[in-house]
């Protein structure tokens, strides 16, 4: 990997059950949503349907667990959910999933068909490497409100990744900060899939190489390389 992924020690503790695979890629081309990335969200609203079944998502157990964990770190989890919740209820609802661009549509239809929080960070932007930390309150979280950009600090405690220029994700995967973003002129991405027990691992490592084959369809002549899971180096923080 071109860069490290570490996960504070206090993390581990919060969440024992808690494993990433990294998907890496380079020479992506990206661009608009196309009618190919727009299919693939729609089949992964079908997919997620067939899997819940009539239930709300949150009754799903993955789902159910990180609820709780939102719970240990002081959030409420009805009220700011994790990513994948959330796009699942997008994509029940008569509005349907977001089509963002063609990089965030692959990665959002893997979220939503898998039931997992799935994030995609543009390698270019980040500085040093990437942390799962608790915050102390008083790191920087650049983003836009009201059409502004505007500094925010996530609450003591609360788990951020974070980079040596500040939290590029707050509460854990619940809002990615604009500045590390996937944009249109993205060349290089790492993608993060999360997941909590009771979740299989290899249900995980499973979402992510369908992840990596839809890069390589998507961006052909890609170098894409799946990081299996396995416990991340704890950094003690």
């Amino acid at each position: 990997m071109t860069f490290t992924l570490t996960v504070a020690d206090e993390v581990r503790a919060l969440a024992p059950g808690f494993t990433h695979v990294a998907v890496e890629a380079h020479d992506l081309v990206n661009g608009p949503s196309t009618e190919a990335s727009s299919a693939l969200l729609d089949d992964a609203a079908r997919r997620l349907a067939a899997r819940l079944d009539g239930r709300p998502p949150h009754e799903d157990p993955h789902m159910a667990a990180w609820r709780e964990t939102y719970t240990a770190f002081g959030s409420k989890p009805s009220r700011t959910r994790n990513s994948a919740e959330a796009l699942a209820k997008r994509a029940l609802s008569p509005a349907g999933l977001p089509r963002i661009n063609l990089l965030v549509d692959l990665y959002n239809a893997i979220s939503v068909a898998h039931l997992i929080p799935v994030g995609g960070e543009d390698i270019d932007r980040i500085q040093g490497g990437m942390r799962l930390v608790r915050a102390t309150g008083r790191e920087d979280f650049v983003t836009v409100a009201d059409g502004e950009e505007t500094v925010e600090h996530p609450d003591a405690g609360e788990v951020v990744w974070r980079d040596d220029a500040g939290v590029t994700c707050r509460r854990w995967n619940w809002r990615q900060g604009p500045r590390t973003r996937l944009t249109e002129e993205t060349v290089s991405g790492i993608f993060l899939l999360e997941s909590l027990a009771p979740m299989p691992v290899a249900d995980v490592t499973q979402a992510a190489a369908e992840l990596a084959d839809l890069l390589e369809k998507f961006s052909p002549g890609a170098s894409v390389a799946v990081h299996p899971a396995e416990p991340a180096v704890p950094d003690g923080r």
